[in-house]
């Protein structure tokens, strides 16, 4: 192995070699540790040192990683104390996540490192979203994104290689080639020879080099990086390199031909450097000994700490606390002229003056700028902002949604438009993987509203039609607002801008341009989680909300029925205890959704009904919804579909308890 120390002085290159070593030491420590089992799981990095330390040492301190599992010289040459680290991987409470995560699945801004989640390719996206903050910002800064060589078959890969060359982002895409996903050879992942051809296709400069030799890959990365900062544009950069251990210890490494580890032990990162360093008088024998004993000191104090830290306590209180970041408390009322809107207008004039507000909010969806989007609610919006803040985006939920997640971590706030609620099961992993979990793994909000034209009544089939709340429903950590009404919408919507936490904001299409209202032309804030009241009678309780709220009242009126319309607004949270008012008040409820039945939200505030108001109740509570079918494309499929024709039915049947 040559190599090319350029103009790096011996300082540096023994400060270079001690970064080299200190990941190998730990490993071997770990690996110990593991065999005596107190450690529970490792994911071996080891022949693959070079690449992490050489592409972290070419980094300026404040410019964010994005590693994987087998990067842990990424982490040690960043500095994080080997005591912190141990606790996270042992899932103490002084760790980064509390316990809460396992292994390098953390992220920590003190040291600008975003962690992995198990779903590979899935932070490519994310750190296009932190390049196109320093892009913004006009920082002059870099992030670098680890994939292994089998991730690089993942869809998110794509998405982001293709949206970071069309913005021209300052992200370098790191590919660790290594011969194996977990124990599938390279020949039955991908039929390209090398991954830099793939750079012509995506308009990108791609580099391969040796990732085994510390000081190439330290050179080339701070050519790299020193060029980008003053010229922006992404690499990729192919890191050929072998791992010498299992997937993780457990897997083995009965699968990988003996001779390879014999060739590959010939190239080992830090033997090859440390002889080089020996024979040119830059080390001096024994020195290695000592670095080594230094770093061991170091363990051995960490790792009598930790096991002595008891096992993390669970306390509910505190678990429940930690799933959202705080929102601000302070609202700004409604006041000043009103004009009528329709709800389109509405949400745009939201949307609008939330960007006046907010001068680091950008806007990010297909056709958004000069086009307006396809409902026209950013119409223009270009003109005033510019596109740098209101940016069409390539056909790629799922690393737009990333990209959002990328701003938030810099502090930024991100609005994504889904061209269709529909087309959100593109980028589902990011939404309920990333920004659901990561203020409750570690601390760090995730500030982005994703917007969702939802909902039937246009004929426009299964797949622009559907009501698909509940599947977000489920998720800890996310919030769902649902407006019925122009008012609602234009205030709840600069509430959700405000929120540091992740938002999914649901408009309905067909009430777009049939609903209009008395809206403030002023900014306004409104309180989430808090449901109207339509109070037409005692007789019956309806909750429901978007379309539902329109049927039910026009129900209520055209026929005289003695009954309360309940119009919750937001879903996640809803107002639980307006609704036991209205339970108590009546007696009879029936709630009305316009989705599919079964799994439906529908069925959640039905059985928490029951559990909580049954004394109070006259009769079982109903539910009413859509039928159990796909969303039907001609009016007659579709009507019958929706849940509007059989609510008298409901209705006389729940009053004749």
């Amino acid at each position: 192995m040559q190599f090319d120390r350029q103009n790096l002085s011996n300082d540096e290159l023994i400060n270079i070699y001690r970064n080299l070593v200190k990941p190998r030491v730990i490993e071997e420590k770990m690996l110990i540790l593991l065999r005596q089992g107190k450690v529970g799981k490792w994911f071996s990095g080891m022949g693959q040192e070079a690449i992490s330390v050489g592409t972290t040492l070419a980094l300026h301190e404040d410019e964010y990683i994005l590693p994987l599992h087998r990067n842990l010289g990424v982490f040690t040459t960043r500095n994080i104390p080997f005591r912190k680290m141990f606790a996270q991987w042992q899932g103490k409470k002084s760790g980064f996540t509390k316990g809460r995560d396992r292994s390098f699945h953390f992220g920590t801004n003190e040291y600008h490192i975003v962690g992995m989640i198990s779903h590979l390719g899935a932070m490519l996206g994310v750190a296009n979203g932190i390049s196109l903050a320093h892009k913004l910002n006009k920082e002059g800064k870099v992030s670098v994104v680890y994939s292994g060589d089998g991730g690089t078959s993942e869809g998110d890969f794509h998405e982001a290689l293709n949206v970071a060359a069309v913005w021209q982002l300052p992200v370098i895409f790191l590919i660790e080639n290594n011969g194996y996903g977990l124990s599938t050879p390279s020949n039955e992942q991908f039929r390209c020879r090398q991954f830099i051809d793939k750079g012509i296709g995506y308009g990108m400069e791609a580099v391969q080099l040796d990732g085994n030799n510390i000081l190439e890959v330290y050179n080339t990365m701070r050519k790299l990086t020193e060029d980008m900062r003053q010229n922006p544009r992404p690499v990729l950069l192919e890191c050929i390199t072998f791992r010498m251990r299992g997937h993780e210890e457990a897997s083995g490494t009965k699968y990988v031909p003996p001779h390879l580890f014999e060739e590959w032990k010939n190239k080992d990162p830090i033997d090859n450097f440390e002889a080089w360093l020996l024979n040119e008088g830059i080390l001096t024998p024994g020195d290695d000994e000592k670095i080594r004993k230094e770093f061991l000191a170091e363990i051995e104090a960490g790792l009598e700490e930790v096991f002595c830290e008891p096992e993390p306590v669970a306390h509910e209180a505190e678990e429940l606390a930690d799933i959202y970041a705080a929102a601000p408390q302070e609202q700004a009322a409604p006041s000043g002229p009103e004009t009528e809107k329709r709800l389109v207008d509405a949400i745009s004039d939201g949307l609008k003056q939330s960007m006046q507000k907010h001068p680091n909010l950008v806007i990010m969806g297909q056709d958004v700028a000069e086009y307006g989007g396809v409902f026209k609610i950013t119409d223009n919006f270009y003109k005033e902002f510019g596109k740098d803040r209101v940016r069409n985006t390539p056909i790629t939920e799922s690393s737009i949604l990333g990209a959002g997640y990328g701003l938030a971590i810099k502090g930024h706030k991100a609005v994504v438009e889904m061209q269709f609620a529909d087309f959100v099961t593109c980028g589902f992993n990011q939404i309920v993987n990333n920004l659901a979990k990561s203020h409750y793994r570690w601390a760090q909000p995730a500030d982005v509203v994703v917007r969702m034209p939802t909902g039937a009544g246009v004929q426009a089939g299964p797949f622009h039609s559907q009501s698909n709340e509940a599947w977000f429903y489920h998720v800890p950590g996310l919030k769902i607002y649902y407006p019925s009404n122009p008012f609602d919408a234009k205030g709840l919507l600069a509430t959700a801008i405000n929120d540091p936490n992740p938002v999914l904001f649901f408009e309905h299409k067909f009430l777009y341009r049939s609903v209009s209202g008395m809206v403030p032309d002023n900014y306004y804030t409104l309180p989430e989680g808090r449901a109207a009241v339509h109070n037409h009678g005692d007789d019956i309780c309806i909750i429901t909300y978007g379309w539902g709220v329109h049927q039910a009242l026009k129900y209520v009126t055209e026929n005289q029925i003695p009954a309360r319309v309940v119009d919750l607004s937001t879903l996640l949270p809803w107002d639980k205890e307006t609704v036991s008012e209205q339970v108590k008040a009546t007696g009879k409820v029936l709630v009305l959704t316009e989705d599919t039945l079964i799994g439906s939200i529908a069925s959640d505030i039905s059985a928490w009904i029951m559990e909580n108001c049954f004394q109070s109740l006259d009769a079982p509570v109903k539910r009413l919804g859509s039928l159990d079918t796909p969303v039907p494309l001609a009016k007659t499929l579709e009507d019958a579909f929706l849940p509007w024709g059989r609510m008298g039915t409901t209705i006389q049947e729940l009053r004749q308890f």
